[in-house]
């Protein structure tokens, strides 16, 4: 039996949810309540539950609080479209003045040594116009922000950066690892070295870097890349000030990650115990930026402690960065089957894996040799838990591991062959992006050979997973530029000849589909259909966004 269908009991018993819960802010509070009025007001189609809770006062709370309870109110409760839209405009500044334009200090129209491996004359063309595209990405928080924080969900951050585009107008955790590559890519190193400060400045207050960088992302973190972030800056411009700036906050977040929360120990077949992590969100409420949803979900739950628990399941799938997918799901067919918190992802412990080895390495520029062997015996312990916990050898991946649902984190619980989800995910391959498996010819020719009889390899690009559930950006048929990324460059890192033609031509097909894409819409995209070249993705609980990382510079 596939683990996703491996239930040991329910997944919603009315067990007490007594984890964390971090206090959300007044003013995401009383913009929930906006949220819902216009949930309530506008044609779902015309709806995007995150332009609400955006918005930044003109006035004091209270004021504005008032005037929202004094509309006027149909018998059943509802607002006039009209009165709505006059109280937005009369109270509310727009979703995204909070950011303002900044001219990026570092941009050229043409970069000395720009992608000199790109020779097509065409390519090379989309790949300059593409790159142009940061003057329209770049912000920095208005002054309003830092002399008025109250008036805000954006949070003050101390320098320019960029943002994703469109309805993402904020700073977001793990994509800022991509936005990084390109900026490297376009030479524009002391931007790309912005974007680790604001991140580090979110770590420095929090204790984590969140989700993003509003006040409703307070309760979670994502994948956690900086250090990969700092690694590849480091790489290409040798700034040692930088690293002396990131090891101790890489310290902090690396602690954050193994916290009792985040961490449950998998006691192996040859009594060894593997420590290992899991996403959880510290919240159990609707998610404020998508509040109004949530809530119609959670409906069907009878009791209060099944809403928090499925709201936890939420937050702490957006705070693995695939909301939202079947791989989450012990239904497939249910979205509120959602169990993150009961898995142990394998590319969150890859990710976990490459913080070891670049703190260590980090460790050792500046001179701790102490640190740096006591991360070079946690990498090492780690990869053994892989092998052990992750590996499986039929399948020639690593999988997703199920905890036994109600278990305790400090309870060791007993590896279990049945436990291992053997349904195929992309993310089951992420692993090759990190030397210690990529430089193991024999191993990646394996894992090769499995991904190419997989079903994931499609005319163009790999898909996420091989379910069509019409869940965000993370299930089939999309694919998804973070993942394209990680085993393209994983593969191609290896000395196995077989694995490095696969990688070249998996880029070729995502870049031919990107290229063809952006020539008929004139910008690029979240996701793109891998069955179809030239076409971008669907699902979801919003429309495609664009323009969005530019990672066609990964090429």
């Amino acid at each position: 039996m596939a683990a996703a269908n491996h239930s040991p009991s329910s997944p919603y018993s009315c067990a007490k949810d007594s984890g964390p819960v971090i206090p959300t802010t007044s003013l995401v509070t009383f913009l929930e309540r906006v949220q819902e009025t216009a949930f309530q007001t506008y044609e779902r189609s015309k709806f995007d539950h995150k332009d609400f809770i955006d918005l930044s006062l003109k006035f004091d709370l209270s004021t504005t609080v008032k005037a929202f309870d004094e509309i006027s109110k149909t018998e059943n409760g509802s607002v006039s479209t009209k009165d709505f839209e006059e109280f937005i405009g009369k109270w509310f500044k727009s979703a995204g003045e909070d950011l303002v334009y900044v001219e990026p200090m570092d941009f050229e129209t043409e970069p000395y040594g720009f992608l000199p491996k790109v020779e097509n004359p065409e390519v090379r063309a989309w790949a300059l116009e593409v790159h142009g595209l940061w003057k329209k990405l770049s912000r920095e928080v208005s002054s309003s922000v830092h002399d008025h924080p109250e008036l805000h969900t954006l949070l003050p951050l101390p320098v320019p950066g960029m943002i994703p585009g469109s309805r993402f107008r904020e700073v977001y955790y793990w994509d800022s690892y991509w936005v990084i590559r390109g900026l490297l890519a376009s030479k524009m190193h002391e931007t790309a070295k912005a974007i680790v400060t604001n991140l580090i400045s979110l770590l420095d207050t929090y204790g984590y870097v969140l989700n993003g960088a509003r006040a409703y992302y307070t309760n979670r973190s994502q994948p956690p890349l900086l250090s990969a972030m700092v690694y590849e800056i480091y790489n290409r411009t040798g700034d040692v000030d930088l690293v002396k700036k990131a090891l101790p906050a890489l310290l902090k977040e690396y602690q954050f990650w193994n916290s009792e929360i985040h961490t449950m120990i998998i006691h192996d077949a040859e009594n060894c115990n593997h420590s290992l992590n899991r996403y959880y969100a510290m919240w159990n409420k609707p998610r404020p930026e998508a509040s109004a949803i949530d809530k119609r979900f959670a409906s069907k739950f009878l009791n209060v402690n099944e809403k928090q628990k499925f709201y936890r399941e939420l937050a702490s799938t957006a705070e693995s960065g695939w909301d939202f997918s079947t791989r989450w799901m012990r239904n497939p067919s249910e979205f509120t089957s959602l169990s993150t918190t009961t898995i142990l992802p394998v590319d969150l412990n890859a990710f976990m894996l490459r913080m070891e080895l670049d703190i260590a390495f980090f460790a050792k520029i500046v001179g701790d040799d102490a640190i740096a062997e006591d991360f070079l015996t946690a990498s090492h312990t780690r990869k053994k838990a892989f092998n052990s916990v992750f590996w499986n050898e039929n399948m020639g991946q690593w999988v997703d591991y199920w905890l036994n649902y109600g278990a305790e984190p400090k309870e060791p619980q007993t590896w279990e062959a049945q436990n291992q989800n053997q349904n195929v995910f992309a993310s089951n391959f992420v692993p090759l992006w990190i030397d210690l498996f990529n430089s193991d010819t024999p191993l990646v020719e394996k894992v090769t050979r499995s991904l190419q009889s997989s079903g994931l390899l499609c005319a163009a690009g790999i898909a996420t997973s091989l379910t069509n559930s019409g869940h965000q950006c993370r299930d089939f048929p999309n694919g998804w530029a973070p993942i394209q990324h990680m085993i393209v460059e994983g593969l191609w890192r290896s000395a196995s000849t077989e694995a490095r033609k696969v990688a070249r031509d998996i880029a070729e097909r995502w870049i031919r589909a990107n290229h063809v894409a952006y020539k008929k819409t004139g910008t690029m995209h979240e996701k793109y259909n891998v069955e179809k070249c030239g076409e971008y993705g669907a699902g979801g609980i919003y429309r495609p966004q664009v323009p969005f990382h530019l990672h066609i510079f990964l090429a």
